[in-house]
């Protein structure tokens, strides 16, 4: 991707020179996010274009250069298959790191895929090759989960895990996602995995609904055919006149932080996650919608080494249940990567998954 708004272009790069803790790995999946969509657009700041778009990725170690050692403290081979996590350079020093315990803030992070240029080399995904240097976080791939499972779930997996916690669910609570992407689809899945006594999505296009019925949604409402004005009074009726106990945003939009206020119930619970580029103002009222209500609010923003090995985990223990390799509703060769960005745009899908290898 040289720039925004650009034709994505097909470039050769040298194999890179391992230094000592480093891997190069094969590239068997990544994916065309809603991110990646921004990065197309240019609504992400600080992106040092030429990049290698494709943030989480898997593959096989190729090669490997001295020992090397997983985040979950396994011997890593030449051959294994592993994903790894894609935020590094994560300082552990700063005030950030260390004093307010929020890495995720870190000045120093770096992003595959996103904040690492195509001038450095191979630092993304949408790549035959990836360089994973040394200190990145890599674990194996449990033997259940294929590539397209891992990659189906992807950042959205990654993300909610972090918004479930961000969210301290208790069993029986009654969660309302505010969409359907891949972020708000694996929200909803974690959610009923968690004990969640009701799930509720609302969101767009039906494609998106149907699948939220499958990742584990009892009632869906779509923001195309009804009003905030319906749907507050639909979630009433389903939760004793109240609001639910949570609300998990992860739609991006302006006008869903106006309404996910009036359905969190007096005493509730709110996690903003899906807010990544600037989607503008929000109207509220901060007395009869934050103040009077009693309610707590929480922002979450990426995700942690923790998150990844967690969402690895959900992975391992039910891919064979919870349909997430179906996010991936399609996948593209190189060479279909501008194809792959406009579905997405057009919302003709919910995430591309990308397989370097495949012929065009």
């Amino acid at each position: 991707m040289a720039a925004p708004h650009q034709p994505i272009e097909i470039r050769e790069f040298p194999a890179p020179d391992l230094a000592p803790g480093s891997a190069l790995l094969r590239t068997e999946r990544s994916e065309v996010c809603g991110t990646d969509v921004h990065l197309w657009h240019g609504r992400l700041a600080g992106v040092p274009y030429p990049i290698i778009p494709g943030h989480v990725s898997a593959g096989t170690l190729q090669a490997i250069r001295g020992p090397l050692h997983g985040l979950d403290g396994s011997t890593l081979r030449e051959g294994d298959r592993v994903a790894f996590f894609d935020v590094h350079r994560t300082c552990g020093r700063c005030r950030a790191c260390t004093v307010h315990r929020t890495p995720t803030r870190c000045r120093a992070r770096r992003v595959y895929g996103i904040t690492d240029s195509a001038n450095e080399g191979l630092f993304g995904g949408w790549s035959q090759g990836i360089y994973l240097e040394p200190g990145v976080g890599i674990a194996p791939l449990p033997d259940s989960v294929s590539f397209d499972d891992y990659i189906g779930g992807g950042c959205g997996l990654l993300t909610a895990v972090h918004i479930l916690e961000r969210a301290a669910l208790r069993p029986a609570d009654s969660v309302l996602v505010q969409g359907t992407g891949a972020v708000g689809l694996s929200a909803i899945a974690l959610a009923r995995l968690s004990g969640a006594s009701t799930v509720i999505a609302v969101g767009a296009p039906e494609d998106r609904l149907q699948m939220a019925r499958r990742m584990g949604a009892d009632q869906v409402f779509d923001v195309t055919s009804s009003t905030a004005e319906q749907r507050l009074a639909d979630v009433r009726a389903l939760t004793h006149g109240e609001g639910v106990d949570v609300v998990l945003e992860a739609a991006g939009s302006a006008a869903a932080i106006e309404e996910g206020l009036n359905l969190v119930r007096d005493g509730g619970r709110y996690v903003i996650a899906g807010h990544y580029t600037d989607a503008g103002d929000s109207s509220i009222n901060a007395h009869r919608q934050i103040n009077r209500k009693h309610l707590e609010i929480r922002g979450c923003w990426g995700s942690e080494p923790g998150h990844f090995l967690r969402a690895l985990t959900f992975l391992e223990r039910y891919a064979a249940v919870v349909p997430w390799r179906e996010i991936g509703g399609r996948t593209y060769p190189l060479t279909g990567l501008n194809e792959a960005l406009a579905d997405a745009e057009a919302m003709r899908i919910t995430k591309a998954l990308v397989n370097p290898w495949a012929a065009a």
